[in-house]
């Protein structure tokens, strides 16, 4: 397994001398205690009508003999959040994989997830790569890293956060970190880190410690993009350019606000992140799982659905643990509007 540098050195991430963090290329995200006091004021004041799910979002089980039986065609399962599982090149990838109840760094608080996990770890095949995209605790789980060890043969990370997976009991040889641009292949699969306009830190003296990025997956059967966390940038644009196009994007679509708008896109920046790739079609994630903003649970896919039909882009929106077809993507139902009625019948009539 060998990493092969795709880009000279200025398009590669950038690391302050003075301080030692990354640094984004475009947009300086930092949140000083004006923010903080605007954040936390919009918290409190923000009028949800529908914040969280009272009714269970429909899930589709995904089996160990569903999983072991067809290996050829390429598929991709959404297990919730930004964890996703794919099928490509007869293998198996798991990007940001979290399996615990809540995002946090301890089960006891912090936010807790909608739906259960649609498939069990136990029912999980040989898993060929684990794919991270940054290190906060709704991307990286300490507990799912462990309990997915022993059936991982590769582990792919930006820059620095492998440190954790080594710290957590993961053999270095097993680890690969990447700047933006670079590459690594396993096997059929060729694995691009690209830019991305986010930041990281899992506490409170670590920030932009270790690098973000978004993925660009290239196999025999087809060409994927994940998004990672990130808010709208130029970077898009000349990912497509050099990498697409992509017959799929899963493009982060959830958690946004104006007042954080630099480090997560707004639906309709989402929606031309997507065009701006090059996507044939688009799967958006980072929703329908954990309370990590100030909009309504459903408010990211009634947004994402709305603008994909005025611009005339192909939207995804399978229940978690429904498999999608990459090549053949079958049309999709606002399976969140059924929820919705259910919840609060009154809100679906507005």
């Amino acid at each position: 397994m060998s990493a092969t540098l795709f880009a000279a050195a200025k398009h590669q991430s950038q690391q302050s001398l003075e301080s030692g963090k990354f640094q984004n290329s475009e947009q300086p995200y930092q949140s000083g205690l004006g923010d903080l006091l605007k954040i936390s004021k919009a918290y409190f004041t923000a009028d949800r009508k529908s914040p969280t799910p009272t009714t269970e979002p429909p899930l589709r089980t995904i089996t160990e003999q569903e999983l072991l039986t067809d290996r050829e065609t390429p598929v991709i399962y959404r297990l919730g959040h930004s964890s996703m599982l794919i099928r490509l090149d007869a293998e198996y990838l798991l990007i940001d994989p979290v399996f615990s109840d809540r995002a946090s760094p301890v089960q006891w608080m912090g936010p807790k997830r909608f739906h259960p996990v649609p498939v069990a770890l136990d029912s999980l095949p040989s898993i060929k790569a684990v794919i991270i995209s940054h290190d906060h605790y709704d991307h990286l789980d300490k507990a799912s890293i462990q309990a997915l060890a022993d059936r991982v043969e590769h582990f792919l990370t930006p820059l620095g956060v492998g440190q954790y997976l080594r710290d957590w009991g993961i053999d270095s040889s097993r680890i690969k970190e990447l700047d933006w641009w670079q590459q690594d292949s396993i096997g059929t699969l060729t694995f691009t880190a690209t830019p991305a306009q986010h930041f990281s830190g899992r506490g409170l003296m670590d920030r932009d410690q270790t690098l973000w990025a978004g993925w660009a997956i290239e196999g025999r059967q087809a060409k994927l993009f994940f998004s990672g966390d990130s808010g709208y940038f130029s970077g898009f644009k000349e990912i497509g350019e050099r990498l697409g196009p992509f017959d799929l994007t899963m493009i982060e679509t959830g958690a946004y606000n104006r007042l954080w708008s630099k480090i997560h896109m707004l639906p309709e920046q989402s929606v031309q992140a997507h065009i701006d790739l090059k996507g044939k079609a688009m799967l958006p994630i980072h929703n329908s799982t954990f309370d990590l903003a100030l909009h309504d649970w459903h408010e990211p896919l009634e947004q994402a659905y709305e603008i994909s039909q005025r611009r005339a882009v192909k939207l995804l929106t399978p229940i978690m643990g429904e498999p999608v077809s990459i090549l053949n993507p079958a049309a999709q139902t606002a399976w969140w509007r059924e929820v919705l009625s259910e919840d609060t019948p009154q809100l679906a009539m507005e």
